[in-house]
């Protein structure tokens, strides 16, 4: 079993090698790219809710804020005419107002209470807020470096292919010249093998008879080439 799950781990990291070794660095940058842009845009989204919450709780406060202050103002002139009631002696009046009194202190107290839970949430919003800005601005950071980066490992890449191309033409006249020195070895083989045959023949035909006859021949004519040489020096008073 543990020789099995060794091979198949084998198995999948050649395949995963093979893989990558495969793809063209290009399209690799490329995706690379579109990833970190899609993760900018997937921040920005959430970070724009989270912005968005602290913007709606600023306006519930505000709207809470305004239900307090209204509840406060309509209970003091619910105890002012009571008040009134009462002075007047007018005890049914006095009962009314009192109990209106009550039922908008009532509402005072659970406004009150709801605009200090806003205020809480929107501390913690805010907050929040700011982090999510901060979190965006450096993962804007972050993309404008890797679109740097991006440009920086094209134009290596372009390089990179560049000398490839020229690699392959010096390999290819390398080989020409290979090709072309091999052809003039076999000729200038050739060509030694023949004076060296040449010069074979005449050192064996000088070793024979008819070859020292003919030596001998070429001694006479020249001994007969001096003796008139020297004839016609004569005739001329040389």
């Amino acid at each position: 079993m543990g020789f099995l799950k060794r091979l198949w781990g084998y198995i999948k990291a050649l395949f995963r090698s093979k893989a990558e070794a495969a793809m063209d660095p290009e399209i690799e940058i490329e995706q690379a790219i579109q990833e970190a842009r899609k993760r900018d845009q997937d921040l920005r989204n959430q970070a724009a809710k989270v912005v968005a919450h602290r913007t709606q709780l600023e306006s519930k406060i505000e709207r809470s804020a305004g239900d307090v202050g209204e509840a406060r103002e309509l209970a003091k002139q619910a105890l002012l005419k009571a008040q009134e009631s009462t002075g007047a002696g007018d005890a049914a009046g006095a009962d009314k107002w009192t109990r209106s009194a009550q039922g908008l202190a009532m509402k005072l107290q659970a406004s009150e209470n709801n605009l200090t839970s806003l205020k809480s949430q929107y501390q913690s919003a805010a907050v929040q807020a700011d982090e999510a800005k901060t979190a965006v601005q450096q993962n804007a950071l972050r993309l404008q470096e890797l679109a740097a980066r991006r440009m920086e490992l094209l134009g290596d890449l372009q390089q990179a292919k560049m000398q490839e191309s020229v690699n392959k033409a010096v390999e290819s006249i390398s080989a020409t010249f290979d090709d072309d020195s091999v052809s003039l070895e076999k000729v200038e083989d050739k060509i030694e093998a023949r004076k060296a045959e040449a010069m074979a023949r005449a050192e064996l035909r000088e070793a024979t008879p008819d070859g020292a006859e003919m030596e001998l021949r070429e001694a006479v004519s020249l001994s007969q080439a001096d003796a008139k040489l020297e004839e016609l020096k004569a005739e001329l008073g040389l």
